[in-house]
C-alpha cells in the first residue's frame, strides 16, 4: 500500500494543475446541486422497527386511513394576562379566530379548540388548541407555515400570550455556523504554533473545508431523495472538518520533515504520502467502518448520520492523499519554516530531542505509577457512566429563549407535567364480543392505574374494529416514573385480552422514546464488543502483535468509560451545567452513546496509529524497545497533540450550539479526544510498552502466516534507493520505483 500511495503522491505532485481543478469542478458542481435541489425531507428521529410504539403506529396507518399519525402538529397555548382569563369574551374571541382560520388551511387535517375539547385549566389563566397536519413536518410548505405563525400574531396582538409547540413550527438545528468557525478559529491558532508557518498553518484548513464543502452540499443536494436534513448533516460536517484538518497535518508534517532530510519536493510528497498517507487510509478505515457500522442499529436516523459521516471521512482521506500533495506542488517550500528553508539543501536536521522525547523518557523512567495514575483518573471520572440513564430529550432540553420551551413550561404549570407527553392507546377490538365495551373496560382499567391523571373517551375508526385513547400521565416525558408507567400499562394487557377479548398497544411520542431509548440502550454493549474485537483485529494487522491491540483496546474502552461518565455528571446530574448553557438536566440523549463509542474508536485508532507505528517502525530497523519509543515520540508526538487539540478545539465549538442533540455530542467527543489523547495514547501507552519490552511486538508464527501484511509505516520505501539528481522541471526528483512490499 505505501508504494501505490507514494506513486499517487507523486503524480498528483506533478500533475499538481490538474488535481486542483478537479477539485475545484467537484465542489462546484456539488454547490450546484445543492443550490438547485429541493429541501429534504425529516430524519425520522424516532422512527424504530420492531418495537411496540412502532408496531402500534404503523397500526394506527393500518385501521385509521388518512389519519394523521405520521403528520405534523401544533400545539398552541395560550395564557391570559395577569388577573384575567383566557374564558372572558375577548381572549376567547382572538382564540376562536385562530382555531377557525387554522382549520381553513389546505394541509390542516383537523383543528380542535380548547372550549370543544375542555382544554382549559382548572383557573381558567391557560388553555390549548390542538392543530394536526395530513403531511409529516418535513413536507410543510413555507406557506402552511406563515398561515399558522400569522394567526398567532393575531391571537398575540389581542393581548394573549400564545407560544407554540409540537413538530410544526419546531425549529431545526442547523450544522455549521458559529460552531464551526470557532473550531476554524483554534485550529488556526495550533496549526501556526505547531509549525511557525502561515502556509503550513492555512493548507491543512483549507484542505479540510473544501472537503466538508463537498460533503455539505451532497448531502444538501441528495436530502430530498433520502431524506437528509441539516440534523443528518451535523455529524458529517463536525467529525469531517475535525479529521480533514487531522489528516492534512499529518501528510505536511512529513513532508516538512522528509525536506528536513534532504529530500527534493517531489520525492519528500512522496513519501509524505506513502508513509503518512498509509496511516491516514488506516485511519480513516476504522473510522469509516465504525460509522457504517451504526446501521445495524436500526435506527434509520442514526444510519444516515453515520453513513454521511462515513462518506465526509472517506473524502477527507481523498483530499489528504490528492489536493494535499497537489497544493504542497504549487508551493513547496511555503511550508517549511524559516529555520528549514535557511538550512543548507541536502543537510539534515538530525534527530533533535523534543519535547515528545523529553515527555517519553520521563514515562519510561517511571511506567508504574503513570500506568496506576493514568488508570485510576479515568476510572473515577468513569464511575457515574453506571447510573447512564437514556431517553430522548424534547422542548424541555431546549433554550428558553424558544418557543417551543415557553409552550412546554406553560402546560406544565397550567394542566401539570404529563400534558407535554401524553401516550396514545390503540385498542385492536377485532376480535371482541361487543367493540365497544371491550375500548371501555380498556380504557377504565387504564384510567384507574396509579400514575394516569386522564383518559379520553375511546374514538373508533370507520370499521369500528380499532378505537383510540389518549393517556395524561402524572409525570413529564423524560421522568423515569413514565416509562414505568407504560411497563405498568402493557403489563395490564394480557388480563384484559383474556376479559374482553380486545388487545392494545401503547404509543405516541412518549412512549417512541421510551422504546428507542430502550432498545439502543440493549444495543449499546453488542456494539462495544463488537467494536473492541474489530480493533483486535485491524491493529493486529498493522503491528504484528497481540499484547499491543490488546493494550489499545483497553485504552479505548477507558477513554469510552470515562468520556460517557463526563456526559452523565455533566448532563444528567447537572454538575457544572450552567457553565455550559445546558438548560435542564435530565436523560442523556438516547443516540449519543452510541455514537460516542463509534466515533471514539475511529479517533482512538487513529491516535494509535499515529504514534505507534513510528514506534515499530524504529524497532523493526534495530532499535531497542525503550528507545524505539522515544523515537516514535520524538516524530510523532507533536503531531497527535496537534492533531488532538484541533479535534478538541473543532468539537468544542459545538458546544455552544442551542440544539441539546448537538451540544452533547459536541462535549461528549471533545472530552473523549481528550482523554484518549493526552491521557491514553500519550501516558499508557509508553508506560506499558516500558514494562513490556520485547514482548509488545510478539506475535505467533501461524497467526503472522494467516494474517495479511499492510506495510501502514512504508517500510517498502526505506529500500528506495537514494533520490538522484534533481529532474528537469526543477521541482522534483526521479528515483527509481520502490521495491514492492
Amino acid at each position: 500500500m505505501a508504494t501505490f500511495l507514494y506513486r499517487m503522491g507523486r503524480a498528483a505532485f506533478r500533475r499538481r494543475g490538474l488535481v486542483v481543478l478537479l477539485w475545484a469542478v467537484l465542489l462546484g458542481a456539488v454547490g450546484a446541486g445543492a443550490a438547485q435541489a429541493p429541501a429534504g425531507g425529516d430524519d425520522g428521529t424516532s422512527f424504530m422497527p420492531g418495537i411496540e410504539a412502532q408496531k402500534a403506529f404503523d397500526l394506527i396507518g393500518e385501521r385509521f386511513p388518512g389519519s394523521d399519525a405520521d403528520g405534523a402538529d401544533a400545539r398552541i397555548v395560550f395564557i391570559a394576562p395577569e388577573g384575567q382569563k383566557v374564558t372572558a369574551a375577548g381572549p376567547r374571541a382572538a382564540i376562536d379566530t385562530l382555531v377557525e382560520e387554522a382549520a381553513g388551511q389546505p394541509q390542516v387535517a383537523r383543528a380542535v379548540g380548547p372550549f370543544q375539547a375542555g382544554a382549559v385549566s382548572d383557573d381558567a389563566s391557560t388553555a390549548y388548541a390542538t392543530v394536526s397536519y395530513k403531511v409529516a413536518a418535513g413536507d410543510l410548505t413555507d406557506a402552511d407555515k406563515q398561515a399558522l405563525e400569522s394567526a398567532v400574531e393575531e391571537a398575540r396582538d389581542a393581548g394573549l400570550t400564545v407560544e407554540t409547540g409540537g413538530t410544526a413550527l419546531a425549529t431545526q438545528p442547523a450544522a455549521g455556523g458559529a460552531g464551526e468557525a470557532v473550531g476554524i478559529g483554534l485550529a488556526a491558532v495550533v496549526l501556526l504554533i505547531t509549525f511557525g508557518s502561515v502556509a503550513a498553518a492555512g493548507l491543512p484548513l483549507l484542505t479540510a473545508v473544501v472537503g466538508v464543502g463537498i460533503s455539505m452540499c451532497a448531502i444538501l443536494a441528495l436530502g430530498s431523495a433520502f431524506g437528509l436534513s441539516m440534523t443528518t448533516g451535523t455529524l458529517a460536517s463536525m467529525l469531517g472538518l475535525a479529521v480533514g484538518i487531522d489528516y492534512a497535518l499529518l501528510v505536511v508534517s512529513r513532508y516538512r520533515e522528509e525536506r528536513a532530510n534532504g529530500h527534493e519536493p517531489r520525492e519528500a510528497a512522496g513519501v509524505a504520502t506513502g508513509t503518512a498517507g498509509s496511516a491516514v487510509v488506516f485511519a480513516g478505515l476504522t473510522v469509516v467502518i465504525a460509522l457504517a457500522g451504526l446501521s445495524v442499529i436500526g435506527v434509520p436516523m442514526l444510519t444516515k448520520m453515520g453513513l454521511c459521516a462515513a462518506g465526509a471521512v472517506v473524502l477527507a482521506v481523498l483530499v489528504a492523499l490528492t489536493l494535499v500533495p497537489a497544493l504542497l506542488g504549487m508551493w513547496p517550500d511555503a511550508v517549511l519554516s524559516r529555520k528549514a528553508r535557511r538550512r543548507p539543501a541536502g543537510r539534515s536536521a538530525g534527530a533533535e530531542s523534543n519535547g515528545g522525547t523529553r515527555w517519553a523518557r520521563f514515562v519510561l523512567r517511571r511506567p508504574v505509577p503513570v500506568l496506576l495514575a493514568g488508570v485510576a483518573g479515568l476510572g473515577v471520572i468513569a464511575l457515574p457512566a453506571a447510573d447512564l440513564q437514556m431517553g430522548m430529550p424534547g422542548a424541555e432540553a431546549k433554550p428558553v429563549s424558544s418557543t417551543e420551551r415557553r409552550a412546554y413550561d406553560a402546560l406544565a404549570d397550567g394542566f401539570g407535567a404529563g400534558f407535554n407527553g401524553p401516550l396514545t392507546v390503540v385498542a385492536d377490538v377485532e376480535g371482541a364480543a361487543d367493540p365497544k365495551a371491550a375500548a371501555a373496560t380498556i380504557a377504565e382499567q387504564i384510567k384507574g392505574t396509579d400514575g394516569v391523571v386522564s383518559v379520553s373517551p375511546a374514538r373508533f375508526n370507520p370499521a369500528g374494529d380499532a378505537a383510540l385513547l389518549s393517556v395524561v400521565p402524572s409525570t413529564g416525558p423524560s421522568d423515569e416514573t413514565t416509562k414505568d408507567l407504560v411497563q405498568t400499562i402493557r403489563a395490564e394487557r394480557p388480563a384484559l385480552e383474556a376479559e374482553t377479548g380486545a388487545t392494545f398497544e401503547v404509543t405516541g411520542s412518549t412512549a417512541m422514546n421510551i422504546d428507542v431509548a430502550q432498545a439502543l440502550q440493549d444495543a449499546l454493549v453488542p456494539y462495544l464488543i463488537v467494536i473492541v474485537l474489530l480493533s483486535l483485529v485491524l491493529l493486529m494487522v498493522v503491528f504484528r502483535s497481540v499484547l499491543v491491540p490488546v493494550k489499545a483496546a483497553f485504552g479505548f474502552l477507558l477513554s469510552v468509560l470515562a468520556s460517557l461518565g463526563a456526559v452523565v455528571a455533566v448532563f444528567q446530574w447537572g454538575w457544572g451545567a450552567g457553565l455550559l448553557g445546558v438548560e435542564q438536566a435530565g436523560p442523556i440523549m438516547s443516540l449519543m452513546p452510541i455514537f460516542l463509542v463509534g466515533i471514539v474508536f475511529g479517533l482512538a485508532m487513529d491516535y494509535e496509529v499515529f504514534l505507534v507505528a513510528r514506534m515499530r517502525e524504529a524497532y523493526v530497523h534495530g532499535e531497542r524497545p525503550p528507545q524505539a519509543v522515544v523515537t516514535g515520540f520524538r516524530h510523532s508526538a507533536r503531531v497527535v497533540t496537534a492533531a488532538a487539540v484541533i479535534m478538541i478545539a473543532v468539537f468544542s465549538g459545538f458546544v455552544g450550539a442551542g440544539e441539546s442533540m448537538i451540544k452533547t455530542i459536541g462535549f461528549g467527543l471533545a472530552v473523549a479526544v481528550l482523554f484518549d489523547a493526552f491521557v491514553v495514547r500519550m501516558a499508557l501507552v509508553p508506560a506499558v510498552l516500558a514494562l513490556l519490552g520485547d514482548k509488545a511486538w510478539w506475535l505467533p508464527r501461524w497467526l503472522d502466516r494467516i494474517l495479511p501484511h499492510v506495510d501502514v509505516e512504508g517500510a517498502g520505501l526505506t529500500r528506495t534507493p537514494a533520490p538522484p539528481a534533481q529532474d528537469s522541471t526543477g521541482t522534483g526528483t526521479r528515483p527509481q520505483e520502490p521495491a514492492r512490499t
